[in-house]
């Protein structure tokens, strides 16, 4: 059976566990025979795919639209796609389920509290004192999903409890196969 392309987009502020959810889910899908898969980081797709770019709206919703486009490609030619972006504005969210089609936007929530908490390289904390411009979340608006496909609590649930959420909604969408339950 040929592989079914589909794009599992993470979404949430910066350290709320996008890009460890993703690595999580990673071999799971490859156990299950997702073998054509691709992961897109934002940090990643900005050193490569968006240098240049700063952390104007304009900048960041072209990043977005770029990492969206290149999700629509690969979901095209049957990739799964993992992409974690911060990606705070819904508008281009939707635009970018739009064009890709098989979508599941994944709602990675925590409080500012528990990520200023988290931070060992002390951003949030620069960022509310006013030493850090355009910092989303804090000095920029993340507008978070209003009807994400799965949204998942870093703040209240282990690693384990998130990556369930996500596979079971996979699952229930027929992207991917039901774990074989011993």
């Amino acid at each position: 059976m040929e592989q079914k392309g589909f794009t599992v987009w993470f979404t949430g502020l910066s350290g709320a566990g996008k890009t460890t959810i993703a690595d999580a889910i990673e071999p799971l899908l490859r156990e299950r025979g997702i073998t054509k898969l691709e992961k897109l980081d934002g940090d990643v797709v900005r050193t490569h795919l968006s240098k240049g770019l700063g952390f104007s709206k304009e900048d960041r919703d072209t990043n977005i639209r770029r990492i969206g486009w290149v999700a629509e490609v690969l979901t095209r030619n049957g990739v799964c796609v993992l992409a974690s972006a911060i990606s705070p504005y819904r508008e281009i969210r939707d635009e970018v389920k739009a064009g890709v089609g098989n979508f599941v936007e994944v709602y990675v929530s925590c409080s500012i509290e528990e990520l200023t908490r988290r931070d060992v390289k002390g951003l949030y904390e620069k960022a509310i004192k006013g030493e850090i411009k355009n910092f989303t979340g804090v000095s920029d608006p993340y507008e978070a999903p209003t009807n994400a496909d799965v949204v998942v609590d870093s703040e209240k649930e282990d690693l384990a409890e998130s990556v369930a959420k996500v596979m079971a909604k996979l699952e229930g969408l027929g992207y991917v196969p039901a774990a074989v339950r011993g």
